[in-house]
């Protein structure tokens, strides 16, 4: 079985062994009936073997609702509430007073020098500090006011160009609020993705931080032309004179003060309608130049009401951490979703999130443990990293110790696999461990790019809360499916939203088929009121990925492959780009190959490229420092870094690795890279070779390692 596969292995005596799995079953079976009688997990059992969506009709083909929605997809998350302004009026009048913002203030900086010479800025946190949702109101009216004082018209674009905090949520409430058309941009895009984003939307206005203005904005200013005032959140910077003539540099409380001395007479006017579009996203993509998503406000309100509806007993008692870039899909629709319930949001970055990140001075807390969030959205990435983390510290533990948490860690898988929980484990093994994200996290929402089976299992047992795993795109508002809290099944990305449906469209050329049996397969259609309005200023790419069939309806071809199964969840098997053709005629699945190698403990990332020209797979891969190291000590071979990576005889090693890797994971031969290339230098998105959700951006990718490539590629493989 697949829980047998991912459990974890010990080395202990075969006749204690015995003895403890009859201690377990002795304790399993007098715990048993009062936990049946106790416990509410029956229901769950039940729920979990419950049908989750069914076709509409019998014919192949057919889309998928959610039982929920099986007769009229779910569209509004408040009577009335259609245009995001009216939601935020609304949560405000019902919450008033109650916290919705907060940010921890910065007690202390300091530089720390490293041994290698290099400085690290670390800092001291204190507490968090909240802005009602009466707070948050105010100051996003007064900042709209102040924008249209500024000459802000309606339905023109302003761009926001800034790191994740409560100043980004009042700018983009106040901007809802006066049907500016927000344009959103990574804090990590590079400078030509930057300029490309501010010249296509023809932007006048952009709201930053001190930071990314001298750090990104100052360089490409100058090729900007149109832009007139640039808006910094956190106060005006020391050095600021040496911008262009024309452009003036504001701070927000100079432009919320403008606001709330004006004249709002007229104000009525300019109110949205649903179908005005609230957002273009620009999405970081992981091919070509960034295009911008026009996402309307009905779009937007769809979204989040299909991604509530899947989180039970949302409400005032949750706190949400919000680190992920808020100009991701992801972040943005989980910020809404709590700003619309009651819930309060705590900021952080990546930096400060845990006691042990990289910008926590060593004793002072981190963001998870001041906050203590109940809910948290995450990428793959980001999960695969506490993972191996923790497993780092498992194997660094005592004999005893380390088999201790194996036995645990076994024993709670096998009852998450038949829907039972193991309280006396999360108290006495687990809670340690749980404490690493605050100790009261009680979902965890993954979404961005897959998330392996292992890892998933892995967050499950540790954390002792479900993972919901979540499939949505830009283009469909964020929203598509998520699994249920009491689904344990693992690598599904669960049952279409209440507020869409999906569809499956046969794949010749790929072999899939809507008429497969034991699953009907296909390319992955989301259809509903959250898909967008296309490519903003590029309607050919619009046509392309966007259709609308007899009854109206829009779908999102989302070059995604699926296999729905008898409950009606979707699970996503490959990517149509992901596709290459090899001289002989196999297909590779890049994103396969990539699934089965990436969770080693040896690698941190790879890539996997195939060339329809030569008849094998080659790779790039980013090795874990520590275990690499290890392996060249055993291997006797000594070097730095850098010529450890650059070794060919440490690229055959890791190669036999991976090979063991693949053939374990059924891996056809032709799939198994045959060469690879030790990369000494990470891939994060300031490289520009992974997207913000540390997707693969396979084109930048492939030009980084070209001579690689050919290098690979030379000679033929024997």
């Amino acid at each position: 079985s697949q829980a047998a596969k991912m459990k974890l292995k010990h080395n202990i005596n075969p006749v204690l062994l015995q003895f403890i799995n009859f201690i377990i079953l002795v304790y399993s079976f007098v715990t048993y009936i009062p936990w049946y009688i106790f416990s509410g997990s029956r229901q769950a059992i039940a729920k979990a073997k419950q049908v989750k969506a069914k076709p509409v009709n019998n014919k192949p083909g057919a889309a998928y609702r959610s039982v929920n929605s099986l007769h009229c997809l779910a569209s509004v998350l408040y009577p009335g509430c259609d245009t995001l302004d009216k939601v935020f009026k609304y949560a405000k009048t019902k919450f008033k007073d109650k916290k919705l913002l907060g940010t921890r203030e910065i007690l202390k900086e300091e530089d720390e020098i490293q041994p290698s010479g290099k400085v690290f800025k670390k800092v001291i946190l204190g507490k968090y500090t909240w802005l009602s949702y009466e707070d948050v109101y105010i100051k996003a009216v007064n900042f709209g006011n102040g924008l249209a004082v500024l000459g802000q018209q309606p339905k023109t674009n302003i761009a926001i160009f800034c790191e994740t905090r409560a100043e980004w949520m009042i700018a983009a409430q106040a901007c809802f609020m006066c049907n500016y058309q927000l344009v959103t941009l990574y804090a990590t895009l590079g400078g030509p993705a930057i300029v490309h984003g501010l010249n296509e939307t023809e932007v006048t206005t952009i709201i930053t931080s001190k930071e990314l203005m001298q750090t990104k904005l100052k360089e490409i200013v100058s090729q900007v032309p149109l832009l007139r005032h640039i808006i910094t959140v956190d106060g005006k910077p020391t050095t600021w004179s040496e911008f262009p003539k024309g452009v003036i540099v504001h701070t927000m409380a100079s432009v919320q003060a403008m606001g709330a001395k004006a004249d709002t007479g007229n104000k009525q006017q300019a109110r949205p309608v649903p179908s005005d579009i609230a957002v273009i996203m620009y999405t970081s993509g992981s091919t070509g130049v960034p295009k911008g998503v026009m996402i309307s406000h009905c779009n937007i309100i769809a979204g989040i009401t299909g991604m509530a509806e899947r989180i039970p007993n949302l409400g005032e008692k949750d706190i949400y951490i919000g680190y992920l870039p808020l100009a991701h899909v992801l972040e943005l629709s989980a910020e809404l979703v709590c700003l619309s319930h009651g819930c309060r949001i705590g900021y952080s970055s990546p930096q400060t999130l845990a006691d042990q990140s990289s910008k926590i001075k060593k004793g002072s807390k981190g963001d998870v443990t001041t906050l203590k969030p109940t809910l948290m959205a995450a990428v793959p990435e980001i999960m695969d990293r506490i993972y191996k983390n923790v497993m780092n510290k498992v194997n660094e533990m005592t004999s005893f110790q380390r088999n201790l948490f194996i036995l645990a860690y076994n024993y709670k898988m096998e009852q998450i696999s038949k829907g039972y929980t193991t309280p006396l484990c999360d108290s006495l093994i687990f809670r340690k461990v749980r404490m690493l994200l605050g100790g009261k996290i009680r979902i965890l929402l993954c979404g961005g790019a897959p998330l392996s089976a292992a890892t998933q299992r892995f967050m499950n047992i540790c954390f002792c809360c479900p993972v919901g795993q979540g499939y949505g795109l830009t283009e469909s508002a964020g929203a598509g499916t998520i699994t249920e809290v009491w689904d344990y099944t693992t690598g599904r990305v669960g049952a279409p939203l209440v507020c869409c449906e999906i569809k499956l469209l046969n794949w010749e050329e790929g072999g899939y088929y809507n008429t497969d049996k034991p699953y009907p397969r296909g390319e992955v259609l989301i259809g509903g009121q959250n898909v967008t309005v296309g490519y903003y200023k590029n309607e050919v790419r619009t046509k392309k990925d966007f259709t609308v069939d007899e009854n109206g309806q829009r779908w999102l071809h989302t070059g995604d492959i699926g296999e729905f199964h008898q409950d009606g969840c979707l699970k996503i098997i490959d990517r149509k780009k992901d596709l290459v053709k090899l001289q002989a005629g196999e297909y590779v699945s890049l994103g396969k190959v990539e699934a089965a190698l990436k969770n080693l403990p040896l690698v941190d990332n790879i890539c996997v490229y195939a060339s329809s020209f030569h008849s094998y797979v080659i790779g790039f891969v980013v090795p874990n420092q520590k275990e690499l190291a290890e392996l060249a000590r055993k291997k006797g071979f000594k070097g730095t870094w850098e010529e450890i990576c650059n070794s060919p005889e440490m690229e055959k090693e890791v190669l036999k690795v991976l090979a063991e890797a693949a053939m374990a994971a059924n891996l056809e031969k032709f799939e198994i890279p045959v060469k690879i290339r030790l990369s000494p230098d990470p891939w994060t998105p300031e490289t520009g070779l992974v997207t913000d959700a540390f997707k693969l951006k396979r084109k930048e990718l492939t030009a980084y390692y070209q001579m690689d490539i050919d290098r690979m590629y030379g000679k033929n493989v024997k």
